[in-house]
């Protein structure tokens, strides 16, 4: 019973911040470039965008809906074959549908960051120099962490 009704309580959480997301504008010119995996813009045919939990899935949808536009991801769910490929972390959060790599078309990287910081539900952000995306995860938070683990250059 306790498992059906946190199920519930999910999906009423999700559906109520679902509509914004769904405001979010991805039909502009800028848009063009990029290709799209299962609803989400991604960068290349090689960005895997399905194996994402419920959690990150959310903390996009939050993102989509208060910047009023799409996200474009550059990583998402990784092999640990093309994990290593890309010189990723051995335990990442890639592996296990908990990252995501992403920037807004027209969206400062700063103003990501800044709204990364004040989510709750992201444990981990990171931010590298002269890229234009940042890294997010869904990890649970040390107990001392009120704001996301920071790493990469935030």
């Amino acid at each position: 019973m306790r498992k059906f009704a946190s199920s519930i309580f999910l999906i009423l959480t999700l559906s109520a911040c679902a509509p914004l997301a769904f405001f979010a504008n991805g039909s502009n010119p800028e848009y063009r470039p990029y290709k799209r995996d299962f609803g989400t813009f991604v960068t290349s045919s090689r960005v895997n965008a399905v194996c994402l939990s419920p959690t990150l899935r959310y903390v996009i949808w939050e993102f989509e809906g208060y910047f009023g536009k799409k996200i474009v991801m550059n990583s998402g769910y990784r092999t640990p074959w093309h994990n290593a490929s890309v010189g990723g972390a051995a335990n990442s959060y890639h592996m296990k549908c908990m990252a995501a790599d992403f920037f807004i078309p027209g969206v400062s990287k700063d103003k990501l960051i800044a709204f990364a910081k004040r989510n709750r539900l992201i444990g981990g952000l990171g931010c590298y120099p002269n890229e234009k995306f940042i890294h997010i995860d869904v990890r649970e938070k040390p107990r001392s962490y009120k704001t996301a683990v920071e790493f990469g250059g935030c």
